[in-house]
């Protein structure tokens, strides 16, 4: 548990660790040079119960938190939890009893409640919709390229596959969504319990929110860069369904990592005929001639994604063979 200023919130987030059904744990807490009382809170907790452990660093950010406290911990199962969460009493025990069950499975996550509700807007519905909606292997494969399927904060794992593919890194994207994105490429099984075991805090002091590394541009770097490494190595270009924003966007960031655009699939008969980035926009008969290339669906919308999925198997392309979804 990595922590930078977390007073107002770590006493909580301690206190439901303190609380698991599951009892023999440590919790390794690595306080990132807060200038506020965490550390004061941290220290007390460790003296009040042996099983609390913390590190105290000069500020250099949550990966370099994150690695000194594996560096750490001794058993051969990690689990992931930010400072200012609140975990559900049965969220670890839930967890290793899923990988306990499921050899195939690297890692896990859970489903997750955002709080406060009050205040969540709209999109974070959606997105709590969505990210709770991925729980088998499957399911977090066709949308690894959305975004980051497992919510970090409930992310167990076996230390074997983490050390595998090295730990936690900073790219200059999220750190959390390229570990995944390692894991997957690497063929490790990941799933999550289906049960909300994890209240997720929303709030504009999130890393999401105020840190570069979280951006929309360095979310579509990253997915660029993993899909040159993955769908789109030895292909002959890509085809974008969708000549929208989020189309456009993701077309030329993927151009500028050197993949060859074909074309673009659209709707609106107002973009029909035009060209995008040098590529003609097409209407959706018309990507059969592009057969040997990889298909996008890259709209924002989940409604919009599920009817290009339909139309693009209807038409003899194989989702995570032949396409894939993005946003």
């Amino acid at each position: 548990m990595p922590c930078r200023n977390a007073a107002g919130t770590i006493n909580d987030a301690l206190a439901s660790i303190e609380a698991q059904a599951l009892c023999d744990f440590e919790c390794i807490t690595v306080d990132d040079g807060s200038t506020d009382d965490t550390a004061d809170r941290l220290n007390e907790w460790s003296r009040r119960d042996r099983r609390f452990h913390v590190i105290h660093t000069p500020h250099r950010g949550i990966v370099s938190a994150l690695n000194t406290s594996i560096e750490a911990a001794a058993a051969p199962v990690i689990a992931r939890m930010d400072a200012d969460d609140v975990a559900h009493p049965g969220r670890l025990s839930r967890q290793l009893e899923l990988l306990e069950s499921r050899p195939d499975l690297a890692a896990c996550g859970t489903g997750i409640r955002y709080f406060p509700r009050a205040t969540l807007g709209q999109g974070a519905r959606r997105y709590e919709r969505w990210i709770n909606g991925l729980i088998e292997g499957d399911d977090i494969a066709r949308d690894i390229f959305v975004e980051c399927p497992i919510p970090h904060p409930t992310l167990m794992i076996r230390r074997s596959a983490l050390d595998a593919v090295g730990g936690y890194r900073d790219p200059g994207w999220p750190e959390d969504y390229d570990l995944i994105l390692r894991l997957w490429a690497a063929g490790y099984g990941m799933a999550k319990v289906a049960d909300r075991l994890l209240d997720w805090r929303d709030g504009p002091a999130r890393l999401s929110r105020t840190d570069p590394r979280y951006s929309p541009a360095a979310f579509r770097r990253c997915k660029a860069g993993w899909l040159m490494r993955t769908y789109l190595r030895d292909r002959s270009g890509i085809v974008v369904w969708g000549a929208g924003p989020t189309g456009k966007a993701m077309a030329r960031e993927l151009v500028a990592h050197g993949a060859m655009l074909l074309a673009f699939v659209d709707l609106d008969p107002r973009r029909i005929g035009q060209a995008i980035h040098g590529a003609p926009v097409i209407e959706p008969a018309g990507i059969d001639a592009f057969r040997g290339a990889f298909s996008l669906a890259a709209v924002a919308q989940p409604g919009g994604r599920a009817a290009i999925r339909v139309a693009l198997e209807a038409a003899g392309w194989r989702e995570t063979r032949d396409f894939c979804a993005v946003a």
